[in-house]
Formats: structure tokens, sequence, C-alpha cells
């Protein structure tokens, strides 16, 4: 009797082995969707965007984005997660998802790490530290002599307590030694048009919402928060520049899978995803957009990139003594 339960055990898990194969073979056979925890119009959504058309060529079915915006993205996250693990239903993540969330929020409804498998980081970029047209500074030296010779006089913009922006800044305040006041706001539709007015002396935003006023003088780009410089934007070196070792805080979009979802299908949205992120007309689009191809696509580089992040926020949000909500 018991040889025959045996049997059966392995049998019917052979069975199941060979179904998850057969479905990873014949996925997808029907349409796919992206959920973006932002609102159409930002980073996220633009790569989403960009991608999803590609994708949908190449895999022969359709790629529909979804815009999910609010509730520090759980909302977005807690649909893809608790929706079927077959691959069909992506999520658009980033570092304030699967790092910010997990140290400010004393309360998820869900463990990133373990409920979201990882499928590819989707793009690349930095947040940069602009300052006005009249801070007593043009390079990365001469603000931090600013900043040292008067502490506590100066000011800088974020969009919001517990952004990415914010800690950033943070992070860089924290690693020179540097006593700036945070002005916070509600995103970089306020934080940017702060800076440009002269009401913040500095602030973290995107390229792509600083740039056109940089090239009209009215504020001038200082540094990346990345640790190397942008291969698009080679002209603004990194902070790492100002004698901080590994600072890296980069933009990254990545997708991800319901935790559970059969490893063939995460192979196969992943090398197809590599596959689009090399493409020429896709890299001049991501560009356009302000961002990068990431550096190393796949699953491994991802959980690579998560783990490093968890505990740099985490240390940021300590020593800065932000309270978790």
């Amino acid at each position: 009797m018991q040889r025959r339960q045996v049997f059966g055990q392995l049998a019917a898990a052979a069975i199941g082995v060979t179904v998850i194969t057969v479905r990873a073979q014949n996925f997808p056979d029907k349409p796919l969707r992206i959920i973006v925890p932002y609102a159409a119009g930002g980073s996220p959504d633009a790569v989403a965007r960009i991608l999803a058309q590609q994708l949908g060529t190449v895999m022969g079915q359709p790629v529909l984005v979804e815009n999910l915006p609010g509730s520090s993205g759980i909302a977005a996250i807690e649909i893809v997660r608790n929706g079927a693990a077959d691959g069909y239903t992506l999520l658009m993540a980033d570092a304030a998802h699967w790092a910010v969330n997990r140290v400010m929020k004393t309360k998820l409804p869900h463990n990133f790490q373990k409920d979201m498998a990882p499928v590819s980081i989707a793009s690349f970029s930095a947040l940069y530290l602009a300052v006005h047209y009249t801070f007593p500074a043009s390079n990365l030296r001469e603000l931090v002599a600013a900043v040292k010779a008067k502490p506590g006089t100066y000011t800088y913009g974020s969009s919001g307590v517990g952004s990415l922006h914010h800690l950033t800044m943070e992070a860089f305040k924290q690693g020179l030694g540097l006593d700036i006041l945070h002005v916070p706001y509600k995103g970089t539709g306020q934080s940017v048009p702060a800076l440009v007015g002269g009401q913040v002396h500095m602030a973290m935003a995107a390229y792509n919402s600083i740039g056109g006023f940089a090239k009209e003088g009215r504020v001038k780009i200082i540094a990346g928060n990345t640790r190397e410089r942008m291969a698009m934007l080679a002209q603004f070196p990194p902070m790492g520049d100002a004698g901080l070792k590994d600072f890296h805080f980069p933009g990254e979009n990545a997708l991800f899978v319901p935790s559970g979802s059969p490893k063939p299908v995460i192979d196969k949205l992943a090398a197809v995803v590599a596959k689009v992120l090399a493409m020429p007309d896709i890299v001049t689009k991501l560009n356009a957009a302000g961002v990068e191809p990431p550096r190393q696509p796949g699953p491994a580089a991802l959980a690579e990139t998560i783990q490093r992040d968890i505990p740099r926020y985490e240390s940021v949000v300590r020593n800065a003594g932000i309270q978790p909500e």
C-alpha cells in the first residue's frame, strides 16, 4: 500500500511538472498586462509603455498597461500579488516599493521580497542635485564648501517625506556631515517650481524635470546620485566624486510577477525583456524618456539590487531620525 502511495505521489508530481512545462512552452497564449503604481506621464509609466508594445510584438500577444496610482503603490502591489501566479500580470515597481515602504510603513499587508518574484530591471536612471542659478556654487566641491561655511542656512526641496528625492539628499548630507534644511513638497510638480522660483536653494529631481530649466540657465545641475556617470548624461559627475564611497541611490524601474509563478515562465519573460531592451530603437526611446537600459537585466541582478537597497535605505531613515508612518 505504501509503495502504491509513493508511486502515486511521484506520478502526480511528474504530471504537475509536465503541465507546468507545457504551459511555459505555450506562454503566452492570451494578453498580458503591466500594473504601474503611478499616474500616467511619469518615468515608470513611460518605461512600461515603451516596452509594452515591443514585448507584445515579440511574444505575439498584446501587453496592456494599467495605471493604479496612490497609497504608496500598496494597492497596485496587492492586485498583482493576489492575482494568478501565471506570469500574465506584471508589476512595474521601484525602490520606493521594495525598500522604502519596508522602512517607512509600520504596517504593510505584504512582504515584497517574499510575495513578489523578480523578472528584470527595466530601466536605470539618476536623480540630479540642482541649485538655483544664484547659488554660490557650480560644482560639487564648491557646493560642499558653501554649505559647510554656512551650516543650516540653505534649504533643499523634495517630493515629500520618505521619497527617493528626500532620502537621497539625507544620505548625501549624512555622508559629508552637511546641514541643509529639508522642505517637503507634494511631488516634483511643486518642488521643481520652488527651486526655479528661488523658494529653495536646491532640489533633487529627474533630468526630464529640470533639464529644460538648466538649458535656460535658471538652475545649475551639480551631480547625479548614482555610483557612475550616466552614459547619456556623462557631463554630470556622480555624488561619489565628493568623496562618498559607493554612493548609489538610482531610480530603477523593474518588473515583477507574483511569487509562485513558474520558473520557466519567469525565465521566458526575462529573456524577452532582455531582447527588447537591447533593441536600438527601444534604447533611443528610453533615452528620450530620461532613462537607460539596465547594465544587467534578468532576475538575479534585480534580486541583488533589492538586497543592496534595503539596508541602505534603512540606514538613511534611522540616521535621519525619520519616523515611520
